[in-house]
């Protein structure tokens, strides 16, 4: 393979991640995906000598590495609030993220008439995620919905519920948690969470998170 034929794959490689980071719902994945075509940009022209595409990119590359460090320093607030499973803000979330819901838990199905914890988890007061829990035996429940919003998934959602805050859980007598796997992406995020595969199912340990 020659010189031109690397390069011209690398603004190819460049162009495409660009065009991906904009399709990107979470903020942080944008500025990552971003950073690093800005960068292959910045490459690609000083290469072949483009000066104003290298300038450009250079500076879009670290307009991207500050929004990065600020992001990284940013305190956020998070807050577990319960609310009734006949709540009709519920009902409207879970209407209006119904297509979201289905793409990870597809065999979700909400009955306000059974016994169950539902908990919204706000970020700096905005409705992030939702965990809607059925206490089964003593002292387990299953988690019927583990849901965080397209725009905050970085996982800080997630380390606040299962791994920051268990106390709350465990203020109801819960010492385990228990899944369905869901998609494989779902199941993927519940053994980055710390779930163990038992049984056709996953198990938390709250006593240990």
């Amino acid at each position: 393979m020659t010189q031109a034929q690397l390069l011209e794959i690398l603004g190819y490689v460049a162009s495409v991640l660009v065009a991906v980071s904009l399709m990107m719902r979470s903020i942080l994945r944008l500025r990552v995906i971003n950073l690093i075509g800005a960068v292959c940009f910045t490459v690609y022209g000083v290469l072949i000598s483009a000066y104003p595409v290298a300038a450009v990119n250079g500076v879009i590359a670290l307009i991207n590495v500050y929004f990065l460090f600020q992001m990284t320093r940013a305190r956020e607030h998070f807050v577990l609030a319960e609310v009734r499973p006949i709540s009709d803000y519920l009902a409207q979330f879970l209407k209006f993220y119904a297509g979201e819901i289905r793409r990870f838990q597809p065999d979700f199905t909400h009955d306000p008439a059974r016994a169950q914890f539902v908990f919204f988890i706000l970020r700096d007061m905005v409705p992030a995620g939702l965990v809607i829990l059925e206490p089964r035996a003593a002292g387990s429940a299953w988690v019927t919905l583990d849901f965080v919003t397209p725009a905050y998934r970085d996982f800080r959602v997630a380390d606040f519920l299962f791994r920051r805050n268990t106390a709350a859980f465990r203020a109801k007598g819960l010492t385990t948690l228990h899944s369905a796997p869901g998609t494989p992406q779902h199941e993927a995020y519940l053994r980055r969470l710390g779930f163990v595969a038992a049984n056709g199912a996953y198990r938390y340990d709250l006593a240990a998170g």
